[in-house]
């Protein structure tokens, strides 16, 4: 496969649906990069400021802390760490314009998720 990765990325993964974390975890790991699934907001971000990974995949919609709250954080805290949001969603799209209006640049993929998409929107960040 050709990937525009000069070393295996490390990928969090952040849905409170584990199945589509796992699914998407190992997507990402048979495409070379060193994914990690998180079930919890908070969970996530506290293991980014310890390892910050090079990209973040969460879903929009997960209790007590959102993907766009999530995505926020990340950007304060882990400001070199890249952000893909996923979200099944109609409204979805508005609220990442809304982030973005706020001088971020988070990209949102709507689910379901085809692995080659998701691939693909990673190399593109």
């Amino acid at each position: 496969m050709d990937h525009a990765f000069e070393s295996k990325p490390r990928v969090f993964v952040v849905d409170d649906e584990p199945e589509i974390a796992k699914l998407l975890v190992v997507m990402l790991q048979l495409n070379l990069m060193d994914a990690v699934p998180y079930f919890d907001s908070a969970e996530a971000l506290a293991a980014a400021k310890k390892t910050p990974p090079d990209y973040l995949i969460s879903d929009i919609v997960m209790p007590q802390m959102s993907g766009i709250e999530l995505a926020l954080a990340f950007a304060r805290d882990v400001p070199s760490c890249k952000v893909l949001l996923f979200s099944g969603q109609v409204d979805a799209a508005e609220q990442v314009q809304r982030a973005n209006e706020g001088g971020h640049n988070f990209q949102l993929l709507q689910k379901p998720v085809h692995p080659k998409l998701l691939v693909e929107a990673l190399v593109s960040l």
